[in-house]
């Protein structure tokens, strides 16, 4: 089984790390990339191909993980190349998907998004999947990944995602913020601790989680935002989508290059201070 991967960030370089270890065979193309990546893939020890095209031609599934704002243009560059099925695991809108699909020549193509954390769970993060090829992904089930089929349209697994992005988001920002005022008043521990009365046990560990994700991944979440809010506003006037996709714009201005990711959330709250004092 040859599987593919276009983008190598950090969701597809965990995935091609569990997929290896379980046996299967697994390319990627690094041509053009930071320096960072190519070391990630070159320690992965997997297959490098030289051009996209050449990935798309060798491997039974591809597996589109590059950033949202990528999707429709990468499908677009391999589209007449792919030979086997062609998988988009980005977070995007369903209209999105259906557009970036819509470029695979041979039609053999599967909407699919993660629902947790690659990072926390590897392999075994949760992939939900649908389309016309969405029961042959399931073939990757047996090499360790946790796949679950929800329907035969493009855009069902997308929708999904993107509604619980909207909930998952929306609360991180606010917990963001909130915490930032608590630490400004020298009372976050409290605050902490006092939520977590309410939330129940696990909350801090979470919270701080949350918290430095936000931060080390702001540019990100900003982009996945305006999929939310596009698929959103469809059905209402996304008021709540559209402040938290601002709310990742702000945070990414003021941490732009963050750089290695902290281990504590005061870390961030300290590089956001320090660059508002020189403002």
């Amino acid at each position: 089984m040859k599987i593919g991967f276009l983008g190598f960030g950090e969701v597809a370089s965990t995935l091609a790390e569990g997929l290896l270890s379980n046996g299967a065979d697994v390319f990627t193309c690094v041509e053009g990339r930071s320096l960072k990546t190519k070391e990630i893939a070159e320690e992965t020890a997997l297959n490098l191909c030289k051009s996209n095209q050449e990935l798309a031609e060798s491997c039974d599934f591809l597996i589109s993980a590059v950033t949202p704002s990528q999707a429709v243009k990468i499908s677009k560059e391999v589209g007449k190349y792919v030979k086997g099925i062609y998988i988009d695991i980005n977070n995007i809108s369903p209209s999105t998907a259906e557009e970036a699909l819509s470029h695979i020549e041979n039609g053999k193509t599967a909407d699919a998004s993660i629902i947790g954390s690659v990072r926390k769970n590897g392999l075994n993060a949760h992939i939900l999947v649908s389309g016309p090829c969405a029961k042959q992904f399931l073939e990757l089930n047996q090499y360790g990944m946790n796949i679950t089929v929800v329907g035969n349209e493009i855009g069902h697994a997308s929708a999904i995602k993107l509604l619980r992005s909207s909930f998952t988001k929306g609360i991180s920002a606010l917990l963001f913020e909130t915490l930032y005022s608590a630490y400004k008043m020298g009372i976050d521990e409290e605050t902490l601790e006092y939520i977590a009365e309410t939330e129940g046990g696990g909350f801090r560990e979470s919270a701080v989680s949350r918290i430095i994700s936000s931060a080390v991944h702001s540019r990100r979440r900003a982009e996945e935002m305006e999929e939310v809010i596009g698929l959103i506003s469809k059905n209402s006037d996304a008021k709540m989508s559209k402040a938290t996709g601002e709310f990742f714009k702000q945070i990414y201005g003021e941490i732009n290059g963050i750089g290695k990711r902290p281990e504590d959330y005061k870390e961030i709250f300290e590089i956001m201070d320090n660059k508002n004092r020189k403002k």
